[in-house]
């Protein structure tokens, strides 16, 4: 059977698998938001670090013959434009593309300790970029990253790429550069199943609503939903707790923090309406003023026009979250 044929495929089997499946109400991109810096802490301003490394329920585990599939498929660019690009170059020469990362995010990328394979939605991003350069999905090294060593990684040239759920901030941008973006993310409202009453943000007036103290949620409730009773808890896990107790009524913090809990707790919540609030955008690090931008931003452009980028996000994160479209791409270079 031919490459794409397999791939066409496995979109009908899925397609058809996802008509008998509960929509939920249409979302926006997901993230972790500043949240998201899997093994370390959150950096200033933003929310704890999620709690997505969770051990995944037989549910919730991700089709790993699809995925491997899928990302197996991806495009390959030719001589010429690998020739254009010196980061690229670099890499075609090494045989080898060095990525910082995490194993850890059950979402995006997280081990696999049977094969010894991680997998994930950034994970998928740098296998098919290894492959977009190589030839072969699996021509990476991976190095562990922190939030505190994913610039030194890059400036020492330890690495020629990190993907992390990397935050686009202009601080950072004067230390390296970023291509992308290539997921965003705003504040999700998290609700029982069976809750009817809560369906988007102006649906948290006179409501008691969780938030997590330290993260962006309170301050942004209070712009967005100013006549909701705010109530704080230490972590994501009492904030949960409270929900499913019915000592609140909703739940907001970032959406994709939402989606690991829905994932690990499949049919047990839902996403009440669109995010809301200020864009996160997230990034591909690279080293400072590398031609290596434009050749990734290509790359991301491709597969989100021809399809791959939604098809990853929905093997990833909307069939194991039960949601069945896959959200716009963000614009790259926005």
């Amino acid at each position: 059977m031919s490459r794409m044929t397999s791939r066409d495929q496995y979109l009908i089997d899925r397609r058809h698998a996802l008509l008998g499946m509960g929509a939920l109400a249409g979302v926006a991109a997901f993230g972790l938001a500043g949240c998201s810096d899997e093994e370390a802490p959150a950096p200033a301003g933003s929310s704890s670090a999620s709690d997505d490394t969770s051990e995944e329920s037989e549910g919730t585990q991700i089709d790993a013959a699809a995925y491997d599939e899928l990302v197996a498929s991806g495009p390959v660019a030719d001589d010429a434009a690998i020739a254009a690009s010196t980061w690229a170059t670099k890499i075609k020469d090494a045989g080898t593309m060095r990525v910082g990362g995490v194993q850890t995010s059950m979402l995006f990328c997280l081990m696999n300790e049977k094969d010894n394979k991680v997998r994930g939605f950034d994970a998928g991003l740098f296998q098919m970029l290894a492959n977009y350069i190589l030839g072969d999905p699996d021509a990476y090294e991976l190095t562990q990253v922190t939030s505190n060593t994913r610039e030194s990684v890059l400036t020492n040239d330890q690495v020629d790429a990190v993907f992390a759920t990397y935050s686009i901030t202009d601080e950072r941008k004067e230390i390296i550069s970023f291509a992308g973006p290539y997921y965003t993310t705003q504040q999700g409202i998290l609700v029982m199943a069976d809750n009817s009453d809560i369906n988007s943000v102006d649906d948290l007036a006179g409501k008691n609503v969780a938030a997590q103290s330290g993260s962006t949620g309170p301050s942004v409730l209070e712009e967005y939903a100013p006549d909701a009773n705010i109530q704080e808890f230490a972590t994501d896990e009492e904030a949960r707790t409270a929900l499913e107790q019915g000592r609140v009524d909703a739940y907001v913090i970032d959406a994709t923090m939402q989606l690991g809990a829905m994932t690990r707790n499949p049919g047990k919540y839902r996403l009440a309406g669109e995010e809301f609030g200020p864009v996160d955008a997230y990034g591909i690090g690279l080293p400072h003023d590398s031609d290596g931008v434009a050749f990734v931003n290509d790359f991301l452009t491709t597969i989100e026009q021809d399809g791959t980028w939604s098809e990853l996000w929905q093997v990833c994160i909307g069939d194991r979250a039960d949601i069945a479209e896959a959200p716009e791409p963000p614009a790259i270079g926005a």
